[in-house]
C-alpha cells in the first residue's frame, strides 16, 4: 500500500485547486445539513449546495458518498459530500463519526491525485486516521492493483489551537495510522509467505529500522530455555517456532510496560483438527503478535517516555506424525505443567510461555492481546474485544479502546471457573471439560502465569481482528489491525499518568 501524503493547511477550501474537496453532512432534526467548515464551500455556491446535495438524493447518512461536479464554482474539480450521520442533542459530532466519514471518503477518493478535507475541521486526529485507513488495500499479490490511494490530502486546520499543535496531531495521527497499516500487512499477508522464520525476520528489520534492540529464540534456544508450550504448538510443523523480543528504552523513560501477542502464523487446529469452512481466515491468528510489533515501532517513533518490551510467540499450529496430542503433558517455562486437553487451544499455551518470560523482567504492566477463542465471537460479536485482566486496569482498557473507536468491553473473571481447569494428572488442564464461559476460562487459565503483583490485562481479539465482509467506514476486508489504536492510547496515557 503507497499512502497519501498529507499536510495542514489553513487555506480557504473552496479556493484550494483539487480533485475534490470533501464536506461533511448531517442528519439534522430540520433535514439534511452541512458540518465541518463547509461554510465557505456552500458560500461559493451561494448558499445553494444544501439544495443541490438535497436534489441529487443525499441524506446525510452515516457514510453516504454523494458526489457533485463544482461547474468552477470551487477551486476544485468535484464536491465530495460524505455522510457523518445523525449529530448529538447539541449539534456536535463524535471522532469515530469523523473517523468513519473520512474513511469512506478516502476510498471514494481511490485514483485522484490531490484533496482537500473540511472534515478535519471537527476532529483532526480522526480525520487523518480515518482517511489513511480508509485508503489502504493490500494488493501484493494481485495482478490488477485497481486504482491508487488518493495522492495527497490537505486537512483543513481547526479553528482551535495553532499550526504547531495541529502538526503535532499530524505526526502522531499518521503514525497511529501506519502502525495499523503494518498489522494489516502482516494479517494479510498469506501463511505460505508468512510463517515463523520469515514472520520473525520481518519483525526483526521493523525494529532494528528505529533502533531497537532485538532478540529472537530459534527451535534450538527455546529447546535450551525451556520454552515448553511454544516447542509443542509449533511440534506438528516443519517450519520451528520462534519467541521474539523487541526492546525499546524511551527519554526519561518511566514506567516499564510488557506486551506480548499470539503469533499463530497457521491454525489448523493441530490433532483436534478445525472444520475446513472457514479455516482459511485463521491466516490472521498472528494478528495480536503483528499488532505489540507495530506498537512497539510505533512508540520509538514518538518517543514515549516509558520501557516497553514486546514478546512474540510464533508457532505454525500443525498436524503430523511429530504433533503434541491430547493427554500430553507439557513443562511451561517456569515449571507449571500443563495437561493438553485440545490441541485447538493452543494460543493459551504460547502465550504462557511468552507471560512468564516477561514476568521475570518485573514490568510495572503486561498487556497481552490474542486472537484467542472462539468464544469471544459468540459472547461480544465480531466488533467488540472483551478484555479481562486486573479489575481496574481492565477497566482503564477497555475505556481507552472505546475512546479511539476500538469497541471493547470488560469482562470477568469468575473464580470458580478455575475449577474447571483442574487436571488429573498436571497441575492445569488447557480447557474445562464443557463449552460455557469459554472466553472468561482462557483468561483464568493466562493469570495462572501472570506473576503475583503485576498489573495485566488481556484483550481477546477474535473477531475484530479480521473483518471477513465488505469495507465500512475505514474499515477494509481482511485485518483490520485491531487493537493497535488501544495499545497506543494505554501507553500514552500510562507515559502521561502512570
Amino acid at each position: 500500500m503507497t499512502a497519501p501524503k498529507l499536510a495542514i493547511t489553513d487555506s480557504d477550501p473552496s479556493s484550494t485547486a483539487a480533485d475534490a474537496v470533501v464536506v461533511g453532512t448531517l442528519q439534522g432534526p430540520d433535514g439534511l445539513a452541512l458540518a465541518g467548515a463547509s461554510e465557505a464551500v456552500n458560500a461559493a455556491f451561494d448558499g445553494t449546495l444544501l439544495d443541490l446535495l438535497d436534489a441529487v438524493g443525499a441524506s446525510g447518512k452515516a457514510e453516504e458518498v454523494v458526489t457533485l461536479p463544482s461547474a468552477g464554482k470551487v477551486g476544485a474539480r468535484v464536491v465530495l459530500a460524505v455522510g457523518l450521520g445523525k449529530p448529538a442533542a447539541d449539534g456536535t459530532v463524535t471522532e469515530e463519526q469523523v473517523r468513519r466519514a473520512s474513511g469512506a471518503a478516502a476510498r471514494a477518493l481511490a485514483g485522484r491525485k490531490r484533496a482537500i478535507s473540511t472534515l478535519s475541521a471537527l476532529h483532526l486526529g480522526p480525520a487523518i486516521e480515518g482517511t489513511v485507513l480508509g485508503a489502504y488495500s493490500f494488493t501484493a499479490y494481485k495482478s490488477d492493483k485497481g486504482d491508487d490511494a488518493v495522492g495527497k490530502v490537505d486537512f483543513v486546520a481547526p479553528a482551535e489551537g495553532n499550526i504547531r499543535a495541529h502538526r503535532a496531531t499530524l505526526k502522531a495521527s499518521s503514525a497511529i495510522a501506519e502502525a495499523v497499516a503494518t498489522t494489516r500487512d502482516f494479517v494479510n499477508t498469506p501463511p505460505n509467505d508468512l510463517f515463523p522464520a520469515s514472520f520473525a525476520e520481518k519483525a526483526a528489520a521493523l525494529a532494528k529500522a528505529e533502533g531497537l534492540e532485538v532478540e529472537v529464540l530459534d527451535e534450538k534456544a527455546l529447546r535450551k530455555q525451556g520454552f515448553g508450550g511454544i516447542l509443542a504448538v509449533g511440534g506438528g510443523s516443519s517450519r520451528a517456532p520462534r519467541l521474539v523480543r523487541i526492546t525499546y528504552r524511551g527519554p526519561k523513560a518511566g514506567k516499564k510496560v510488557a506486551l506480548i501477542g499470539k503469533g499463530i502464523t497457521f491454525d489448523t487446529g493441530g490433532i483436534s483438527i478445525k472444520p475446513a469452512a472457514g479455516m482459511d481466515e485463521m491466516t490472521s491468528d498472528m494478528g495480536g503478535a503483528a499488532a505489540v510489533i507495530a506498537t512497539v515501532v510505533l512508540a520509538a517513533k514518538l518517543k514515549y517516555p516509558l520501557e516497553i518490551t514486546a514478546w512474540a510467540p510464533m508457532a505454525e499450529n500443525m498436524p503430523s506424525g511429530t504433533a503434541y496430542r491430547p493427554g500430553d503433558v507439557l513443562t511451561m517455562y517456569g515449571g507449571k505443567t500443563v495437561e493438553v486437553l485440545n490441541t485447538d487451544a493452543e494460543g493459551r499455551l504460547v502465550l504462557s510461555d511468552a507471560i512468564v518470560r516477561a514476568c521475570e523482567d518485573q514490568p510495572d504492566y503486561l498487556i497481552e492481546t490474542s486472537t484467542l477463542t472462539g468464544a469471544q465471537l459468540v459472547s461480544l460479536g465480531k466488533r467488540t474485544s472483551g478484555v479481562m485482566g486486573t479489575e481496574d486496569f481492565r477497566d482503564r482498557v477497555a475505556e481507552l479502546g472505546r475512546a479511539v473507536g476500538e469497541q471493547a468491553w470488560a469482562m470477568p473473571l469468575p473464580e470458580e471457573l478455575r475449577g474447571d481447569l483442574e487436571s488429573r494428572v498436571a497441575d492445569l488442564s488447557n480447557v474445562s471439560g464443557h463449552r460455557f464461559g469459554g472466553m472468561l476460562t482462557a483468561g483464568v487459565f493466562l493469570r495462572e502465569f501472570v506473576a503475583e503483583g503485576v498489573t495485566w490485562a488481556h484483550i481477546d481479539v477474535a473477531g475484530p481482528s479480521f473483518h471477513s465482509g465488505g469495507p465500512y467506514g475505514y474499515t477494509t476486508k481482511g485485518g483490520t489491525g485491531v487493537p493497535v489504536r488501544t495499545l497506543a492510547a494505554v501507553l500514552a496515557d500510562i507515559a502521561a499518568n502512570g
